[in-house]
């Protein structure tokens, strides 16, 4: 079946996209009883194709997740909003697609935003999608990119939606690339900001006020002093422990051997000044994850605490995913905590404390030359490392090694064109490493840098270490469950 774009009429047919959805849905809750590289303890798509997070936000007591959803396109086709909820962030209930590409304003896809919860309501911001008939590049012309609002009260369901700002309300000397809105409150005014294309190809962010969430004053644009990157996605615009932080994805920079080494990057600036001003300076960008399946993350305040999701995959990489073929591609991180070192004047990120409630079977062990060590599916492993060179390999398919400097996460061949990602860490004291079915995340040394990646294992899960160091390794339990008589993913 193919993309909304098949479909008779774009005003009548919610109903049956509905249901097809839900038909579809079904059927792969059946089949993913079958697939052992569906993940445990992430989110993924139910059927078909994810990307970025959305709206994320705790609404009414419940943790709410949205995402970019391709349930007909497993390669990705027109975009709605599909939609998790969990009471605890780790047991995950499936609810209706929250958005569609139902309304003029965003006919080719309900594209990425965020949300405001106010007053018991959620507002979710979003940009509209709308390509032109006729010869355009969709990049100077023949696009529509507007900025478009749906208010919810129970979280669930759209009460209305509203068209805020279309082409003729970006500054002038923008291409059709303005997206990605996100929404906060801040000094009794709301601001929003939004990922931009100049003319000319240099990525910035925009900022806009509002007095009412509806109406909206345009009022200054980030961006550094020479040019960094053609476009800037999702920007997330946040202030941590008394810093003020801009997450941005930019396209386009020029790949080293130790930055900027997938296609696309993704990372954030410190902000010295005020954000409202036009002295604001941008800081040093530094990337938050160097790993091959990182991008277009997104945050959100939990109480005293900021939550970073971020998409577990990479648009126009060089490598594959060959869970397309089971009907399925990407998944989303493991929620991560953010903390501001302000010593050392960045980010680090932890993975969330309610991971713990998943912990069963822990062993303990002293590696001193080499060891194999059973690893469990779904399972945490930290490392203390008491040696000058480390070297991990799990199941013949990626190898982790440290040594002069460098902490290398290299692939084995046959591994659908993932090669090596390379990092620089002077002294490696320790490795908090999350495995699910298909996934990795390597938090080094308390969470200073983060390598994420998808793996497609190939036999037995074992992992053989060499050097000395001691491992914790924790198995997880398996949180895919029914609460309360509803199936969760």
């Amino acid at each position: 079946m193919r993309a909304k774009e098949d479909f008779a009429s774009y005003y009548e047919k919610k109903e049956d996209w509905t249901e097809k959805i839900e038909a579809l849905e079904q059927t792969a809750q059946q089949t993913a009883r079958m697939d052992d590289w569906r993940l445990s303890y992430h989110l993924m798509p139910p059927v078909g194709w994810l990307n970025d997070p959305n709206g994320l936000c705790r609404f009414k007591g419940e943790y709410h997740v949205f995402y970019q959803y391709s349930p007909f396109v497993v390669e990705g086709g027109s975009k709605y909003w599909g939609h998790y909820k969990s009471r605890d962030l780790i047991h995950w209930e499936n609810c209706p697609v929250m958005l569609y590409p139902e309304q003029a304003w965003d006919l080719h896809g309900v594209y990425s935003g965020s949300a405001l919860v106010e007053d018991d309501v959620m507002y979710l911001y979003y940009t509209g999608n709308v390509k032109q008939p006729g010869e355009h590049d969709f990049i100077h012309s023949g696009r529509e990119h507007n900025t478009a609002l749906a208010v919810s009260k129970d979280g669930v369901t759209v009460d209305k939606e509203v068209l805020l700002l279309n082409n003729s309300a970006y500054p002038s000397d923008l291409t059709c690339h303005v997206r990605d809105p996100k929404v906060f409150a801040y000094d009794g005014k709301y601001y929003m900001v939004l990922g931009a294309r100049t003319n000319t190809d240099i990525g910035q962010v925009l900022v806009w006020e509002s007095d009412d969430k509806y109406n909206w004053k345009y009022i200054n644009r980030l961006c550094t002093e020479k040019p960094f990157g053609f476009m800037w996605e999702c920007p997330d615009l946040f202030e941590l422990d008394g810093q003020w932080i801009l997450v941005v994805s930019p396209q386009g920079i020029e790949r080293q051997t130790y930055h900027y080494q997938n296609v696309y990057t993704c990372g954030y600036f410190p902000l010295y000044g005020d954000f409202r001003n036009k002295d604001v300076k941008l800081g040093e960008f530094r990337e938050l994850d160097y790993g091959f399946d990182f991008y277009a993350p997104q945050t959100f305040e939990d109480g005293a605490r900021r939550i970073l999701i971020g998409w577990m995959g990479m648009p126009d990489a060089e490598y594959s995913n060959p869970t397309v073929a089971r009907g399925w591609q990407h998944c989303l991180t493991f929620p991560r905590e953010l903390v501001w070192n302000k010593e050392k004047e960045q980010l680090e990120q932890r993975p969330i404390e309610e991971r713990e409630a998943l912990y069963r079977n822990e062993v303990l062990y002293r590696v001193a030359g080499e060891m194999f060590v059973p690893c469990p599916t779904a399972s945490e492993i930290v490392i203390d490392n008491h040696s000058d060179a480390f070297c991990m390999e799990y199941d013949k398919t990626f190898c982790l090694e440290w040594e002069d400097g460098c902490l290398r996460l290299l692939y084995m061949p046959e591994s659908y064109g993932r090669t090596v990602r390379n990092l620089k860490v002077d002294h490696l004291e320790s490795l908090q490493i999350l495995f699910d079915s298909t996934s990795v995340e390597i938090f080094v040394n308390g969470g200073e840098a983060v390598v994420s990646a998808r793996y497609y294992p190939n036999g037995q899960r074992a992992l053989q270490i060499s050097g000395v160091c001691d491992v914790r390794l924790t198995e997880f339990k398996d949180p895919c469950q029914c609460i309360d008589g509803k199936t969760l993913f």
